[in-house]
């Protein structure tokens, strides 16, 4: 999977082995609860991420961290 290393200012390519699913929930101003999927990976040694759409992330076989 592609992400952006933001440290190297590139993107680079994570094997799907090396991902992990997250997800993060907060809560707007009208009191409505909002959830965004993510995956998250490190790429030498820096910690990527990347905001995908809920029907990739239910579509990849990856751990949930």
């Amino acid at each position: 999977m592609e992400f952006y290393n933001v440290k190297l200012k590139q993107k680079v390519d994570v094997p799907e082995s090396e991902i992990k699913k997250t997800t993060y929930t907060r809560q707007t101003k009208e009191g409505k609860t909002s959830t965004r999927y993510a995956v998250k990976a490190v790429h030498q040694g820096t910690p990527v991420t990347k905001f995908v759409s809920k029907e990739d992330y239910d579509r990849l076989n990856c751990p949930i961290e």
